[in-house]
């Protein structure tokens, strides 16, 4: 990383054997037949894949660093820094397994990523010290697929004390088969979406079914791209109206409050369909915020049309107008009101029972990374928020909190 060097190497030959002796201080600078050190090689990956950097991004700033390679080059070398970590990976594996015996064991949380019916990417993962332990990409997440990675964790690290992890049929039935008599559990995350897609799922259905059939989103992006030209053409008038508002002062020209408003009613509305903590659904519910927000507006339509289509000066009301026609056509469905009413008092219910496990919290901003919160008197370990599936070795007892129609909870 310090630029291009020349390096003058001494190479060494026995006369006795023929055998051949090269510099090892070399060899720890720049692997054999190569003319790009290791430090650069990891400077690529970690600006690749912790970074997230695109080849180009990188290779700007490589240049700054006097270190000139090509895009293909650094593609190259993300690939070969994830070839030697994983060779790393598996050099370490009786170290990774000395640590995890030396601390007691290691709990394996299992869990696989995909989208539609792409391969699955299945992650093996000590709960304990935090290690990736295994990655494998699986056509699918039967049990078929699952035990022989099972089997191959099993050979490298041991059994496991515990297994934690979602309730696939498929990972059940290979957990069963690999370690059977182990303590096994279900993440109390992947059991709480779960209630919750049920719960909330047929009312979510309908609402996305009547905002499709309305269009809604589609529209309301028209109507910005309408109105974006105007606004730039005008974007001195619009500081000083925006220095304006802020200020609370009276309003000297009113000529382009109209068009900004809708635009910043509009943009408000289609936020809300980015709404979330992170935590996907049935946790984040964009769309219900969304129709919500359209709600709003056609509910302080009377008050928005008295102000700006009932006066007579000369502006532009075409944008309002449009506006309100389109929050009109949701305000006036009664089947969106009603769904949007069921899965309000349903989304509340929900959120009770997300209180009352104490994971996933509304407002919460760990995201998926959250691993619950401990209850008054009673201690869970880091990493524990689960249920017990099946344990041959001690009695069970429940210590899962109950939840009253009032809303308290038995801890």
């Amino acid at each position: 990383m310090i630029g291009p060097f020349v390096a003058r190497e001494t190479v060494a030959q026995c006369n006795h054997c023929s055998r051949t002796f090269f510099s090892d201080s070399l060899l720890r600078i720049v692997a054999s037949r190569c003319n790009v050190a290791y430090d650069i090689l990891v400077f690529v990956g970690k600006a690749m894949f912790q970074r997230h950097r695109n080849w180009q991004e990188i290779r700007t700033e490589l240049i700054a660093r006097n270190v000139r390679l090509s895009t293909s080059e650094i593609e190259y070398l993300g690939r070969k820094f994830v070839t030697y970590l994983a060779l790393g990976h598996r050099q370490a594996t009786p170290r990774i397994r000395q640590a995890m015996e030396i601390s007691g064991g290691y709990i394996l949380h299992l869990d696989a990523m995909h989208e539609g019916d792409a391969p699955a990417l299945m992650t093996g993962m000590d709960s304990l010290s935090d290690i990736v332990l295994a990655n494998i990409k699986l056509p699918s997440e039967h049990s078929e697929h699952i035990i022989p990675f099972l089997r191959k964790l099993q050979g490298d690290y041991g059994t496991p004390l515990a297994c934690v992890h979602n309730m696939g049929t498929g990972i059940l039935k290979a957990v069963a088969e690999v370690f059977p008599g182990i303590r096994d559990f279900i993440c109390h995350f992947h059991f709480l979406r779960d209630i919750g897609k049920d719960f909330l799922e047929p009312a979510y259905a309908q609402l996305r079914k009547c905002l499709r059939c309305h269009a809604t989103s589609a529209r309301l992006h028209t109507l910005l791209r309408e109105i974006r030209p105007t606004l730039v053409e005008q974007s001195t008038k619009c500081a000083m109206l925006a220095k304006t508002i802020k200020k609370a002062a009276p309003l000297e020209d009113f000529t382009l409050m109209p068009v900004a408003t809708a635009y910043c009613l509009t943009l408000w509305a289609l936020q809300g369909k980015h709404c979330g903590d992170g935590y996907g659904f049935p946790f984040d519910r964009p769309l219900l915020d969304f129709a919500q927000r359209l709600l709003d507006i056609h509910s302080s339509l009377p008050e928005l049309l008295d102000l700006f289509l009932n006066r007579n000066e000369t502006y532009d009301k075409k944008a309002i107008r449009k506006l309100a026609v389109e929050v009109s056509r949701i305000g006036t469905d009664s089947a969106l009101c009603l769904a949007v009413e069921e899965l309000r008092w349903r989304s509340t219910v929900f959120d009770r029972l997300r209180e009352a496990m104490r994971i996933a919290p509304v407002d919460g901003n760990k995201g998926l990374n959250d691993d619950g919160t401990a209850g008054n008197h009673v201690h869970h370990p880091p990493r524990c928020s689960e249920v017990s599936l099946r344990s041959q070795h001690q009695p069970q007892v429940d210590r899962r909190p109950s939840m009253h129609q009032d809303g308290r909870t038995d801890r």
